[in-house]
């Protein structure tokens, strides 16, 4: 082909891409063409409306203008139909929309407590009467509970409430029916410290996980201790009490050095701060919590005559200096619920609410074990029917792992004065399912007994989010006097059986007996070695004396020996003489 025909090849198809260019134009155009018509339509229908908006009709204008009240807003057909359960619930308060609205009533499935939830809010903003207010009403629905007494207020659940102006203005604007009840409580106390019947456990099955979390050990430190516990099994020595275990370790330590050595990764000096943890925790008094009789978890599901639930609760003010060990005995108590409950998967309620109050010292400083452990049991007691509420300030107080468990949660007023207390709250907006509340500003807004609520609902989904005026307990809310208190305690059936402590033999008395038994063979032992000295030492001087009289015999000449001999001769004649003489 010749150059001229490459040219002319070449402006055929330039002109061939010009008309198509010039076709996809044309399409362009009529297409915007089409948008600018679609979009005046729309405006003009937009127009239209807002006229009609701007001047109603004379029907409209006279509704506008007449007393009736205004139609309720969204929040309140949401709220309505979100919390409208078919099955028993426990009633949490009124929906407030600008003021309380009685009619919608916010409130928690019976069947779906052992889904766990969560009361937070910082301090004096209403969470233990939110506590108190839950506790009584699991209890009328037949079901046990379990709470401790942090600050010693929430005796008053025993006792019937009191009404006043205040109360009844309250209650009436909520739509609460408010009549005073008292709710059957049993009192306990940790190792008899206070007014209750003892709680008690063995060191032996509150392990060495809870026991490192109470003395405060690093990770290396527990890990040793539990190599402790696993000689103390292995010998047999029970752990009753904390004596038990100090005697173990002075023994690893002593004369049982041996055995310290066969227990890899234990140092001498480990055992060392192990055992003066333990003297410390010893003179604060703490050992009273430990010992016999241990507590059976059966007897804090109890209930009345009548089928109410037992309130068993915990008096801990006199140990509020021992935060540490009162939250770890709590999460003792849980697991031991766990391991000796039946599974009983879901059921229409649960047999039993455990209140986790203080929450955030249970966390606080615990090892990575440790926080397993009690995610672990939170995540598995759900089958056990155990509903566990966990009571803290702020929902970043609970762990990632354990806060993804909790189907309900109560949120009362948090304030943001600091940085930390600004990022709290934020963190604390991000875990709530979607809402049209602006919460990272209602949190801060909240009146005291006011909360953000949202709970699992019968099908296992989220309720709505919604601000709720929490009711009025029906119990006292100042504490229960301390002579009605004293006079329960007294009365109770349990008080017999766990009243007095027991020492049976353990781990102290075996090592003494073994100490004792030791000693007394190297008594014995030492004893025949000098026995068989001495007489090692007396055939020695016995055969020197022997060979010395040989010796000297085996040396006299025979005139010696003739001169003696006649020497004798002479004097037993002479002897004859002289008794002859006397006849």
């Amino acid at each position: 082909m010749t150059t001229s025909d490459d040219a002319k090849l070449a402006a055929e198809e330039a002109a061939m891409a010009a008309a198509a260019a010039e076709e996809a134009a044309e399409a362009a155009r009529k297409k915007a063409d089409e948008l600018a018509q679609a979009a005046a339509a729309a405006q003009q229908q937009e127009a239209t409306a807002a006229v009609d908006q701007d001047e109603p009709t004379a029907d409209e204008s006279a509704k506008d203008l007449s007393p009736e009240t205004p139609k309720a807003s969204n929040i309140v057909d949401t709220v309505k139909a979100g919390y409208a359960f078919e099955g028993p619930a426990l009633m949490i308060g009124a929906l407030v929309d600008g003021d309380a609205v009685p009619e919608a009533q916010v409130r928690i499935p019976l069947g779906m407590l052992n889904r766990h939830g969560l009361v937070a809010g910082a301090t004096g903003t209403g969470k233990t009467k939110t506590l108190q207010v839950l506790a009584e009403q699991v209890a009328a629905q037949g079901v046990p509970v379990f709470a401790a007494d942090i600050k010693g207020d929430l005796s008053g659940i025993a006792s019937p409430g009191v009404s006043n102006e205040k109360l009844a203005a309250r209650c009436e604007s909520i739509g609460q029916d408010w009549q005073p009840v008292a709710t059957p409580t049993e009192y306990f106390t940790l190792g008899g410290l206070g007014t209750g019947v003892p709680i008690r456990a063995s060191v032996e099955s509150f392990g060495p996980l809870l026991l490192s979390k109470v003395l405060g050990l690093n990770e290396t430190q527990e890990s040793s201790l539990s190599l402790v516990f696993h000689y103390a099994g292995e010998a047999k020595q029970p752990l009753v009490d904390i004596g038990d275990l100090r005697s173990v370790l002075t023994y690893l330590t002593g004369d049982g050095k041996e055995a310290l050595r066969k227990l890899g990764g234990l140092s001498a000096a480990t055992a060392g701060v192990i055992l003066r943890e333990l003297i410390a925790f010893a003179d604060e008094g703490a050992d009273v919590f430990f010992g016999q009789p241990e507590i059976t978890t059966s007897d804090f599901l109890r209930t009345t005559a009548d089928g109410k639930g037992i309130v068993s609760l915990l008096e801990v003010p006199s140990v509020h200096d021992k935060p540490a060990l009162f939250s770890t005995f709590l999460m003792y108590l849980l697991a031991e619920l766990f391991s000796e409950l039946p599974e009983v998967g879901d059921t229409d309620k649960p047999k039993l609410v455990f209140f986790f109050d203080e929450a955030h010292l249970l966390f606080k400083d615990a090892s990575k074990d440790f926080l397993e452990q009690v995610a672990q049991t939170v995540r598995l007691i759900r089958s056990k029917g155990v509903g566990v509420f966990f009571v803290t300030q702020t929902p970043k107080d609970v762990p990632d792992d354990v806060l993804a468990q909790l189907g309900s949660r109560v949120q009362h007023q948090l304030r943001a004065h600091t940085p930390d207390a600004a990022k709290a709250l934020r963190a604390t907006v991000s875990t709530y399912p979607h809402t049209d509340y602006d919460l990272e500003e209602v949190l801060t807004q909240l009146s005291i007994g006011e909360a953000i609520v949202t709970v699992m609902n019968e099908k296992g989904a989220p309720s709505p989010v919604a601000w709720t005026r929490v009711r009025a307990p029906q119990g006292s809310m100042d504490p229960t006097p301390a002579d009605q208190v004293k006079a329960t305690v007294d009365a109770s059936p349990l008080l017999a059986k766990y009243g007095t402590a027991v020492n049976p033999p353990s781990a102290t008395e075996m090592i003494d007996a073994t100490t004792a038994e030791t000693a007394a063979r190297q008594k014995a032992r030492e004893d025949a070695e000098r026995t068989a000295k001495e007489a090692g030492r007396i055939a020695k001087h016995r055969e020197t004396s022997r060979r010395t009289r040989s010796s000297t015999s085996q040396r006299q000449s025979p005139v010696e020996r003739a001169a003696g001999e006649a020497g004798r001769t002479l004097a037993r004649e002479l002897i004859k003489n002289l008794f002859r003489r006397r006849r």
